[in-house]
């Protein structure tokens, strides 16, 4: 198997793509400012990929086959606006420059369904349900911004060379330990985010257990010689993280999406993830009705 790089190794979602490509047989690359990067990677590196030097050092250094660009400021409003964008915006830049110019065979580039702008302050609605990749974005405020600019700089680099590039845009993450209570980046547990529409109806009930969606990536870095350079895909699950159908619940949290969501009945989801199952045959294999410890 190959080698692949894994930037933001230690993260919720870092964490869960270490162990599953491992387990496949790669040779696993962790590379995080912060401690917490699984022991099935081959090797760690700590190093701020902010900083154009380092991030060419590391490619340098470990030339991998594939990197898995998962790094950032991962929570929206969590340090100052300016810093966020900064940070965000810089990280996928260095890394996209330093892979294509040092011939990455595959980049994939994490973003985040938070492009589409729902829960502006100034209120929002979708152009349609459920959205899918073509849906337009209305990013308002850092981080979301940031992501699309990571976007836009794969897609940039996606037209200068022949490495291929993709984007993902993976739903809320669940790891393993947040299904038996621990707090998810929200602070809250996935039951209270059951139990309260309020906390989970802002982002349209969205979720993906980390476990499916290290696996599309996995599955993404073997399929992309094939597909054409600089897509874009959504990961999530094939059900809503909610206990009752979304063309109830989402009219009640985001007013005007009667109309939209009149065909969200049963467990559908807000989010689709049928370009991922037309081009890559991968869908989610887990539900909250499954996982949660406290669902029964």
């Amino acid at each position: 198997m190959s080698r692949v790089l894994v930037t933001g190794s230690a993260g919720r979602l870092g964490r869960s793509v270490v162990n599953t490509l491992a387990a496949a047989g790669h040779e696993v690359i962790g590379v995080d400012s912060a401690p917490g990067t699984p022991t099935e990677a081959a090797a760690t590196l700590p190093a701020d990929l902010t900083d154009t030097g380092e991030a060419f050092e590391v490619i340098a250094r470990f030339r991998p086959e594939s990197v898995i660009h998962l790094a950032a400021i991962a929570t929206p409003f969590s340090r100052p606006e300016s810093v966020i964008y900064r940070v965000n915006t810089q990280l996928a830049f260095n890394v996209c420059q330093a892979s294509v110019t040092l011939g990455v065979r595959s980049v994939v580039v994490a973003s985040s369904p938070t492009v589409m702008g729902y829960g502006a302050p100034g209120g929002w609605a979708p152009a349609y349900l459920p959205i899918d990749e073509d849906h337009p974005v209305r990013p308002w405020n850092a981080y979301n911004l940031s992501k699309v600019a990571a976007e836009q700089t794969m897609k940039a680099f996606a037209e200068a060379g022949t490495t291929k590039l993709a984007a993902i845009r993976p739903c809320f993450v669940i790891p393993p330990e947040e299904w038996a209570g621990a707090p998810t980046q929200s602070g809250h547990t996935v039951s209270e985010r059951l139990d309260r529409p309020e906390l989970g109806g802002v982002s349209l009930f969205n979720y993906v257990d980390a476990r499916d969606a290290s696996e599309m990536v996995g599955v993404l870095i073997e399929a992309l010689p094939e597909l054409p350079n600089g897509e874009v895909f959504f990961v999530g699950a094939t059900d809503a993280l909610a206990r009752k159908p979304l063309a109830e619940l989402l009219p009640q949290v985001i007013p005007g999406t009667e109309p939209f969501a009149a065909g969200l009945t049963g467990t559908s989801p807000a989010f689709s993830t049928a370009k991922a199952e037309r081009l890559l045959g991968w869908q989610a294999k887990r539900s909250w009705r499954t996982e949660l410890k406290e669902s029964l």
